[in-house]
């Protein structure tokens, strides 16, 4: 098996992505001494499961609103999904497909960022129907 060991989010307006992220998962963003324009995501202690990741400035067109997924689409896991959504709202995110249960794990909801990048969130919960 290979198991996902890190993931890019790609920007637009790099600086408006980290504020996104960093409001709504209080991830820490720093921008890379490194030779390109890049910033490191750490999602959390190292002690916790989970990866990090970068934010780099996109090349190209972005994501358009009609077009399929394309792409991997990562889930985050959050403590309370509803309170999430609204902080998402606040801070220039939509919401993409509404919360729903998966049966017996969680509530999931997916949701676009300021750079029309499509992922998810998750909160735990093995009683959701």
């Amino acid at each position: 098996m290979s198991r996902t060991i890190h993931f890019e989010i790609h920007a637009e307006d790099p600086d408006r992505a980290a504020a996104f992220y960093t409001k709504l998962f209080g991830w820490q963003i720093k921008k890379w001494d490194g030779p390109m324009e890049y910033w490191m995501i750490v999602t959390g202690p190292d002690a916790q499961p989970g990866i990090n990741g970068g934010l780099m400035r996109r090349r190209g067109p972005g994501p358009a609103d009609t077009q399929a997924v394309n792409a991997f689409v990562c889930t985050m896991g959050v403590a309370d999904l509803d309170a999430s959504l609204v902080t998402l709202g606040t801070i220039g995110g939509v919401i993409a497909v509404p919360k729903m249960p998966i049966p017996g794990m969680g509530w999931l909801a997916y949701a676009k960022d300021t750079e029309g990048n499509l992922f998810g969130m998750m909160q735990p919960d093995p009683t959701a129907k």
